[in-house]
């Protein structure tokens, strides 16, 4: 989600927001979820109560609570932030009218599945809004939504301004990372397994739902590898339009010598930040291996990098090499508890 470093997505639009800046200019809007709650104003988004004005007040009029600005991200192109939290208790209605209309199935969705569902919805009626202030019926617009998280988007134009053409892109599909979340042999088994039946089996019956009826009804669907266009018609039933291959804008890149400099500074850092945690010095020359991801111990690896450091410490510890293993413990014990919950935290 531009705006707000919500999984990998953000980097996704962030790394190629300036070569579409440079191609379409004024014409590239992005809508993001107006979610800030740190201190301060939030450091990704400039707002400039100037820009677009008169729709600004349109769309309040309307109901729709945004703010306009830019993203500051190389391109620094026009950003939309929306606060949808008003629609909420309005969830049953909504929900009410996607099943009638695309048999969208809600009715065991959490949380997880609710506010997301309604950013999408909610951003649909922001688009809606400004295409009908600022464009007419000669003007070609897209609508380009990505994952199941704001597919609820596509199914408000399908239904309100069918005249906005829609893209769907999937980066991966909901039952594929909870299937191989588990531990499950996922490509040893892929074409055994029943979709809707998988669904149930691991309670994400509702996005699983809205992911397959975006991909359906999007008037463009596509996958970003061949890999995932392979998941979607096993578990979508729909094969992708276009594979959109992820790439990388290496402009955003500094030369070598600055490189080295920010290399070098977010080193100290991490430098601190180890010290203030284990509560103790730790040597210049240290090797600093650093494995991220959000909650997912197997998908993004994390059971491996628990294993790679149980070697290290029972096995292959470097002579002349201290390895700090005061964390260790504690993520085991974490590995173990999720194993005997078969969760996929």
């Amino acid at each position: 989600m531009h705006c707000n470093k919500i999984e990998g997505i953000y980097t996704v639009l962030a790394t190629k927001a300036r070569l579409q800046e440079n191609i379409w200019h004024e014409k590239l809007l992005f809508v993001g979820p107006d979610i800030w709650k740190g201190p301060g104003e939030n450091p990704e988004f400039i707002e400039d109560k100037t820009l677009l004005k008169p729709w600004k007040q349109h769309a309040e009029k309307e109901g729709l609570n945004i703010k306009i600005g830019r993203w500051r991200t190389p391109g620094n192109p026009i950003a939309i932030l929306v606060d949808f939290t008003t629609y909420f208790s309005g969830k049953n209605d909504i929900f009410k009218e996607l099943w009638i209309k695309y048999k969208l199935d809600s009715l065991s969705g959490q949380w997880d599945y609710i506010e997301p569902a309604i950013f999408g919805y909610v951003a649909g009626k922001v688009i809606e809004c400004y295409y009908h202030y600022h464009i007419n019926y000669t003007d070609k617009v897209i609508a380009h939504f990505h994952e199941w998280l704001t597919g609820a988007g596509i199914l408000y134009l399908e239904g309100q301004a069918p005249q906005i053409a829609t893209i769907f892109t999937a980066h991966a599909t909901v039952l594929g990372r909870a299937i191989a979340g588990t531990g499950l042999p996922y490509y040893k088994d892929f074409e055994k397994y029943n979709p809707e039946q998988a669904a149930k089996d691991f309670f994400v019956i509702s996005k699983h739902s809205l992911e397959k009826t975006s991909a359906w009804y999007a008037d463009c669907f596509t996958a970003v590898s061949e890999t995932t266009a392979t998941e979607c018609m096993q578990f979508l039933n729909k094969e992708p339009d276009i594979i959109t291959h992820n790439g990388f804008d290496a402009s955003i890149i500094p030369d070598k010598t600055l490189f080295n400099k920010k290399r070098m500074a977010a080193r100290q850092r991490i430098k601190e930040v180890a010290e203030a945690v284990l509560n103790q010095e730790i040597p210049s020359d240290s090797l600093f291996v650093i494995k991220s991801g959000r909650y997912e111990f197997r998908n993004k690896g994390i059971d491996v990098f628990i294993d790679a450091m149980a070697e290290l410490k029972i096995h292959q510890q470097p002579q002349g090499m201290e390895i700090n293993f005061a964390l260790y413990p504690k993520l085991v014990q974490a590995m173990r508890n999720c194993r005997k919950k078969n969760c996929n935290l």
